[in-house]
């Protein structure tokens, strides 16, 4: 009784372990999913930072731009109106072509000749300086509410970004230590079916390609009973098909499905190796509660299944479904 009770309690342990496991998968395929729709929109996110810095870009050149012209333009107006202020009394606001034309034409009389030469010559650049543009301060206060925008625009846009990135930086570190917990239990599993299919030996799985655990490959290196250490592609038809179903039945038990079919897999299998297999099929099934769809030739995997179904033609173009319950005809032979 104190066996069974600690075979009963392992396989509690191991039952209860197996649904913490199928959990772990099913956040992880959570996480990938949230983590492409993280990565989705930091791309958007940056190209829309990105569009946002050129027009930032340009709203500075034209900041710039508009700055130089107001400081040139302000200088000249002042210079101009210290020269016409002093030389005139009045301040160019107060002249208009009229009264400069009076002046020039009464200079001659009013003035010495020397003075109405100067003001001849300034007057000749003040119309080389044209027009002063009394807009510019405006242009320059919208450009620079526009720039202040779009730098408050682009903090923010970086501040997502940052965000998105510390999000997917702390999804991958959950999903590598989830995938790494997962490929253990896989590989405990997998070292023990391949000494139960191959009566012995010994087994491994490795992740190959990369430290990454999300980025890596999966081998196998196996040492079937009497041989050395190799690569499973190196080994026979039958050693590659219970190395198969070895792995398979590892990735089953680690997430287990309430209905599996098994096609043929025992067709490159020796007698005493089937038997072995169809050992694992059942206590596979007695731990987990899966049913098995086996679809076999095999007499031997036949003999081991709890019900056969098979096609028949007992009239010629007739096929017919026949179901045979194999306890119930042990059972009616033993009667007999």
């Amino acid at each position: 009784a104190g066996p069974e009770r600690d075979v009963e309690g392992e396989e509690a342990g191991l039952a209860e372990l197996e649904g913490r496991l199928a959990q772990l998968a099913e956040r992880r395929v959570r996480l990938d999913g949230e983590i492409a729709a993280l990565a989705a929109e930091a791309a958007r996110a940056q190209a829309d930072l990105r569009r946002r810095e050129e027009a930032l870009a340009r709203a500075r050149e034209s900041a710039a731009g508009a700055r130089s012209r107001l400081q040139h333009a302000t200088e000249r107006e002042r210079e101009t109106a210290e020269l016409v202020e002093r030389l005139l009394g009045r301040t160019p606001r107060e002249l208009d072509a009229g009264v400069l034309a009076e002046l020039d034409a009464a200079s001659a009389e009013l003035v010495p000749a020397e003075l109405g030469t100067r003001i001849r010559e300034l007057g000749a650049r003040l119309e080389r300086y044209g027009g002063v543009n009394l807009a510019a301060a405006r242009e320059l206060a919208e450009v620079e509410r526009e720039l202040s925008a779009l730098e408050a625009e682009r903090a923010e846009l970086e501040g997502a970004i940052a965000r998105l990135r510390e999000a997917m930086a702390r999804l991958e570190h959950e999903a590598r230590a989830r995938l790494s917990e997962a490929f253990a239990t896989v590989d405990a599993h997998f070292r023990r079916l391949f000494a139960r299919l191959f009566g012995g030996g010994e087994a491994r799985l490795r992740l190959a390609g990369s430290e990454d655990p999300l980025e890596c490959g999966l081998e196998m290196e196996v040492r079937p009973p009497g041989k050395k250490l190799q690569h499973a592609g190196l080994l026979s038809g039958g050693e590659k098909s219970l190395c198969g179903l070895a792995l398979v039945f590892a990735f089953f038990l680690h997430r287990p499905a309430p209905l599996c079919v098994l096609d043929e897999v025992d067709a490159a299998l020796d007698d005493a190796n089937v038997g072995r297999f169809c050992d694992v099929l059942e206590e596979i099934a007695g731990r987990t509660g899966t049913r098995f769809l086996v679809i076999t030739h095999h007499p031997l995997t036949m003999a081991r299944m709890d019900r056969l179904y098979g096609v028949t033609m007992s009239e010629r173009g007739v096929s017919r479904v026949v179901a045979v319950e194999l306890a119930e005809a042990v059972e009616l032979q033993a009667t007999a």
